[in-house]
């Protein structure tokens, strides 16, 4: 399965292990890097000491290439990105932000960096901030999203015919079956989110992760696309959100709301009614937890076999 992306990250399949808040901390990116895939570690969910422990926790737990994945609206962005040059990581994921603000400043610290986009405009430009290879995300994916709702099975083939560099699929891919329909469209590779969340090392509460593996079709919706659009699990805090729209709220309204540390409230410390769920659409398709070596054994599994049956049809 060697292609330009298992030969950028070093890594045995092409596939990357989603940096997500509150669930990617060291155990869980340790274990997708040891199963022969990248482990990122989610740094928006964490204080920059915190981040520091838990990239030396990671390089204790693994000798494979692992990354960080850092949203650049993170209000101690410089001393995020100092952390992680002086502890010697080498692959760096960017969101939330303009690529051109880091991306030289840590290539020329020997850092390969990623950008995570929502469209074909933002993926070109950042080919051109000069990044070695994007991430295209659809609107189906958990967490925060694009305001365009544009599918991944819409976006991976339209940002294909632009860019020269590799590019990452993401958004709804959670089988081997899903990951080689990427690749046809033109992805070097896929980063899967929600089907991590469901593992035994995702840092999750358990009881998230069992709301998850019981989610169905249409469980979840993208909202707040006035402040950041995220995709949630309907729950009462979400249906408390939806009765405030009726009124036309303002963007106070929608932050006096939302208030601090919903996420953290919902997806970590497993209050399941007035948390944050953030999730992906697939999760409809994930009934069960399993370790992180059991997923990336059944995604290439799955994949190999699929490839198979396609060139016979």
């Amino acid at each position: 399965m060697e292609n330009r992306i298992t030969q950028l990250f070093n890594i045995k399949y092409p596939i990357i292990q989603a940096g997500m808040i509150w669930n990617s901390g060291w155990k869980l990116a340790s274990a997708a890097s040891n199963s022969g895939i990248l482990g990122l570690i989610g740094a928006g969910s964490m204080y920059p000491e915190v981040l520091r422990e838990h990239i030396q926790k990671c390089k204790k737990a693994t000798d494979k290439p692992f990354g960080v994945n850092v949203p650049m609206l993170y209000p101690n962005i410089t001393e995020i990105m100092d952390i992680i040059v002086e502890e010697g990581v080498k692959i760096v994921f960017t969101s939330a932000g303009n690529p051109k603000t880091w991306t030289k400043w840590l290539q020329e610290r020997g850092i390969t960096v990623v950008h995570v986009v929502s469209s074909v405009k933002f993926a070109l430009k950042s080919q051109e901030a000069g990044v070695d290879a994007i991430v295209a995300e659809g609107f189906e994916a958990g967490g925060h999203n694009g305001r365009d709702e544009t599918t991944t099975l819409t976006l991976i083939p339209m940002v294909k015919e632009q860019l020269q560099i590799p590019l990452i699929a993401a958004g709804g891919i959670a089988s081997g079956k899903a990951m080689l329909a990427c690749m046809v469209l033109g992805a070097d590779a896929v980063q899967v989110g929600s089907r991590f969340v469901a593992s035994e090392e995702s840092s999750a509460h358990q009881k998230f992760k069992e709301v998850v593996v019981t989610a169905k079709e249409g469980d979840t919706q993208l909202t707040l696309k006035e402040l950041a659009p995220v995709r949630l699990i309907k729950n009462k805090f979400y249906n408390e959100l939806q009765e405030l729209y009726k009124s036309s709220p303002s963007v106070d309204d929608l932050v006096k709301l939302l208030g601090r540390a919903r996420a953290k409230k919902g997806m970590f410390e497993g209050d399941l009614e007035d948390g944050e769920l953030e999730i992906g659409q697939i999760s409809g398709l994930i009934h069960d937890i399993k370790p992180v070596a059991t997923i990336v054994e059944d995604m290439v599994a799955e994949f190999e076999k699929a490839k198979a049956n396609v060139v016979n049809l």
